[in-house]
């Protein structure tokens, strides 16, 4: 009798708990907020984590879930589709499914993606649009939550709605779409987080934009498919690329590349856009997923931005289920591209010697004389479109290569740099008494910084480092950091001192660039007396550069340093770049 009450007990339980289900998916107005304002607003953060939470409590196909924190203080959320209701073990998701990953809101005055992916998983669910059968879907529903938070109508001076919008600066005004190297903002450690347990296949980040006026609605921001290399950046360029266009044309959503001018009118021709590890998409190449940002034009009405977004995503989930063994195959093949003792590109250039054709649909546009200012100024005629035949600059070559070591060694004391490697899941390992290797050596020999504030930091650029073999002691607790494994393309890009987005560049070593030990010129010009007489041969370099270099000759003080960093007590640390290689 006790069984069969547990039985009846169990069985009205999950009788209540599917009625429920079924009550919700009834009685809960799925319609989004921007379908019930006919395509004119936006929903704001709290609308949009209430949309999802519903959906997920209404269908066993939808998950979401609160990871990690933002600088706004809100968590940020992950909402996934999985239509075989098997959950959201990604370990386990990823042996026999692809993963897309949807970020929408990084400047979340460019909404679209919002309100996009709202429709999509709603249509998915409820049978109105073909559900993928090997392809989860994960998103982000809004990453940048401060500026989300932060509602107004009028910030986004050209852009044509919604009504109202939040603003491109994070709860501390970054441009979240700048951090995912340097990761100053909680945003950008959360989102490593999701990113490496996620491991997409396919990474959609969802913009708007505008640098000039043309036809389209939809432009497209594949990661530079040389820069990617490999198979994958072949494949990305003649097959997912191609396909996405061709799968736009039929459904009558013409789409172009990112038109990459300003202020200047498209047809003189224009180059793809070079998108380094800063960015969203320059940063989840660096781990093998094919990245790519949506970027609607925001001349046109927030209706047609919004439902040529969603339709961009609906074609590549089709290609994602139809190429999704190519993909998975593709991208193990891609780990074995690049390995110790090859050579490996940091910058890049444009090709001049290859190039492609568009077909562009734009307007015609003339320097007219302002009305405002009298001087010339860009003025478009839309009621003069035209087609014509474009050059399109997207084939890059390698500026500046180095060769892959074998590991990095970084002593303990970096230990922000510790934290941003394991933050990224790479591998590292003590050393475990002190120790004496032989290691490649750099010295920062140049560098530029710019003049002006950028995303929290006075980037460098244009760095030269000096090579030299030394033996240095290496003390217990620093840290080995081998090349062979997945992480080898973040490790170049950050330890590399002469890559655009190092660390190096970004700031985290600035404190070597301070010399921290002087002299007193009145003590030191005895000394530095004494140095060239005992050193024949230093005696002589220093006449010739007093004789040629005239600024030198009329400077003492640039005398004097320049024997004092010839001599024993210039200290070692200055200049000195503390990531070394082992060969």
């Amino acid at each position: 009798m006790k069984k069969l009450i547990i039985l009846f007990l169990v069985i009205t339980s999950c009788s209540d708990k599917t009625d429920k289900k079924t009550n919700l998916k009834y009685d809960t107005d799925f319609t989004t907020v921007f379908e019930n304002s006919n395509g004119l607003e936006t929903a704001t953060y709290e609308q949009t984590i209430q949309y999802y939470s519903n959906l997920a409590e209404a269908y066993d196909e939808v998950s979401i879930q609160a990871i990690g924190e933002t600088d706004s203080g809100k968590p940020l959320h992950i909402v996934t589709l999985n239509m075989d209701k098997s959950g959201d073990d990604f370990e386990k998701l990823r042996t026999e499914n692809r993963i897309i990953l949807i970020n929408n809101g990084i400047h979340p005055g460019e909404s679209d993606g919002i309100d996009a992916t709202m429709m999509l998983y709603r249509d998915i669910t409820q049978g109105k649009i073909e559900a993928p059968k090997h392809t989860i879907l994960v998103t982000i529903p809004i990453y940048n939550i401060g500026g989300s938070l932060n509602r107004n109508s009028v910030t986004r001076t050209n852009q044509n709605g919604p009504i109202s919008y939040g603003f491109r600066g994070n709860a501390r005004n970054y441009d979240l779409n700048r951090d995912f190297i340097k990761s100053d903002t909680k945003n950008a450690k959360t989102f490593a987080q999701i990113f490496h347990s996620i491991l997409p296949d396919i990474f959609i980040d969802n913009h708007v934009s505008n640098g000039a006026d043309y036809q389209y609605t939809l432009t497209h921001l594949f990661t530079q498919h040389n820069k990617m290399g490999g198979v994958l950046g072949d494949y990305m360029h003649s097959q997912i690329m191609p396909q996405l266009e061709q799968k736009l044309k039929v459904k009558s959503w013409d789409i172009t590349p990112y038109v990459n001018v300003f202020n200047r009118t498209p047809e003189s021709g224009f180059s793809q856009f070079m998108d380094s590890p800063r960015y969203s998409t320059g940063y989840t190449t660096l781990f093998n997923t094919i990245g790519m940002m949506v970027e609607t034009h925001m001349l046109k009405p927030y209706k047609q931005r919004v439902e040529g977004t969603y339709e961009l995503m609906k074609s590549m989930i089709e290609i994602v289920e139809e190429q999704g063994e190519s993909i998975t195959q593709l991208r193990k093949n891609q780990a074995k591209t690049w390995n110790a003792g090859e050579t490996y590109p940091l910058t890049w250039t444009i090709d001049t010697t290859k190039s492609s054709i568009l077909k562009f649909k734009g307007y015609e546009g003339n320097m007219v004389v302002s009305e405002l200012t009298g001087a010339q100024r860009l003025k478009y005629d839309r009621s003069k479109p035209f087609t014509k035949d474009v050059t399109y600059q997207n084939y890059f070559v390698p500026v500046t290569k180095i060769n892959i070591p074998k590991a990095y060694i970084i002593s303990q004391g970096w230990y922000n740099v510790i934290e941003l490697l394991k933050l990224n899941q790479v591998e590292l390992t003590r050393i475990k008494n002190d120790t004496t290797l032989t290691v490649e050596s750099y010295k920062i020999d140049d560098y530029k910084t710019r003049t002006s504030a950028y995303e929290g930091h006075y980037l460098h650029y244009n760095t030269k480092v000096k090579t030299s073999v030394e033996k240095l002691i290496f003390r217990q607790g620093d840290y080995i950091v081998s090349t062979n494994q997945k992480a080898i393309r973040y490790l170049l890009e950050t330890l590399e001192p002469t890559a655009p987005d190092s660390f190096f560049n970004w700031n985290f070593f600035d404190t070597i660039l301070q010399q921290k030990e002087g002299f007193s010129p009145y003590v030191w010009e005895d000394k530095a007396q004494l140095l060239l007489r005992a050193n024949p041969k230093l005696q002589i370099e220093y006449n010739i550069k007093v004789s040629y270099n005239e600024e030198f000759a009329n400077d003492w003080f640039a005398q004097l340093d320049w024997i004092h960093k010839k001599s024993k007590h210039y200290e070692k640390a200055h200049l000195q770049y503390p990531v070394y290689r082992l060969k």
